[in-house]
């Protein structure tokens, strides 16, 4: 199938070529194309339009959400985030398998018809979910994970570290914020090897901003995210769905680093 309409979220013949590898795994004839569809997600990602409102130049919603749901519920939108990341390293001549990651969250409001998977952040005010994700150097997720926004941020911490134990054999230290202070760096040892560094700001200047270093990356992460509409509050009723849906905003933008 054609493209009917070249929206700005539609991706290259490059970027898909990459894409592909990974989407493409059963050759059948269909009568949408795969790249169509990935397009339709991602202009719904972006633009944060229902399914049911997407143009006619792409496949039905119906398809479209079809192949999301596929794709979300056998891993492979994760697997995607974990080749781009890759290919993007090996890109920039760096290994495969960071060896510091950096680690943080940030509360982000629900609507009202989402799942139980929501708590109220009382330092924030927020009534929703966190999101949790740890980066690597160059701010590319290496873990990602949802849970409520009443969870502490060392308490939900087990709950994205477990996520990259087993792919990332050389990593040896993780950055955190004074949020992570407590038996989480103890925790962390025993069970996987690796340091946890909690980098505070200078008690000279507590109340003034102050960039870190190395810990400012993580923020410039969720910046990023700020980018897709369908972010900005979390409409998802499952919290896995929230989930695919910001490891598909990563992919995205790990995917504009690729130049035709």
């Amino acid at each position: 199938m054609k493209e009917i309409k070249r929206y700005s979220t539609n991706l290259t013949d490059k970027q898909w070529q990459v894409a592909e590898k990974i989407i493409n795994t059963q050759e059948r004839n269909r009568k949408h194309t795969l790249r169509n569809i990935m397009n339709a997600i991602l202009y719904t990602l972006k633009s944060g339009c229902q399914w049911r409102m997407l143009p006619k130049d792409f496949a039905p919603w119906q398809s479209v959400y079809y192949y999301f749901r596929i794709w979300k519920n056998e891993g492979v939108i994760e697997e995607l985030l974990d080749a781009l990341r890759s290919h993007i390293r090996q890109k920039m001549g760096l290994n495969d398998s960071p060896s510091l990651g950096i680690i943080d969250s940030r509360s982000v409001k629900t609507s009202h018809h989402v799942d139980s998977v929501r708590g109220l952040d009382g330092n924030k005010k927020i009534k929703g979910r966190k999101q949790h994700i740890i980066v690597d150097t160059q701010g590319l997720p290496m873990a990602i994970a949802i849970h409520e926004a009443n969870i502490h941020d060392s308490k939900g911490a087990p709950m994205v570290i477990d996520n990259p134990s087993y792919k990332f054999p050389r990593l040896v230290k993780i950055l955190a914020d004074g949020g992570y202070r407590g038996n989480l760096a103890d925790w962390l040892m025993e069970k996987y090897g690796w340091f946890l560094e909690v980098v505070l700001r200078p008690e000279q200047c507590p109340s003034k901003f102050k960039v870190i270093p190395k810990r400012w990356i993580v923020e410039r992460s969720f910046a990023w995210l700020e980018n897709f509409r369908r972010l900005t509050i979390d409409y998802e009723f499952l919290a896995d769905t929230s989930l695919a849906m910001v490891q598909l905003a990563f992919c995205q933008i790990m995917l504009n680093k690729i130049i035709d």
